[in-house]
């Protein structure tokens, strides 16, 4: 029973060594690596925010267009409306994702 308490009291003590060691405000910056990391994932989302926008213009198009000249086909039309609803749903998915990483970083900083 002695030893266990001990255990989970050394545990404890350890975890919060930890915990307060690795704080970033102990080293006042963060370090060349990480900045320029950091400033490349933010180019990189930039980058996919303006991607995706004309291309999910385009793909939206293309089901309205491949929908409207159809002539009555049913394999075209369900083509069509896969290809909207997808394309929909991958920009509302880039957009949360973007939201979501926005959100951290506020709550980080």
């Amino acid at each position: 029973m002695k030893n266990t308490k001990f255990r989970f009291l050394y545990t404890c003590m350890l975890s919060i060594l930890f915990i307060s060691s690795f704080n970033t405000s102990v080293w006042a910056a963060d370090p060349k690596l990480v900045t320029t990391l950091d400033n490349a994932f933010e180019k990189i989302e930039d980058y996919i925010i303006k991607i995706s926008t004309p291309a999910a213009a385009v793909a939206v198009g293309t089901g309205v267009l491949m929908k409207k000249f159809s002539f009555g086909d049913e394999e075209k039309i369900r083509t069509a409306n896969k290809l909207i609803r997808g394309s929909l749903f991958s920009y509302g998915f880039i957009l949360c994702i973007d939201l979501i990483l926005s959100l951290f970083q506020t709550l980080l900083t």
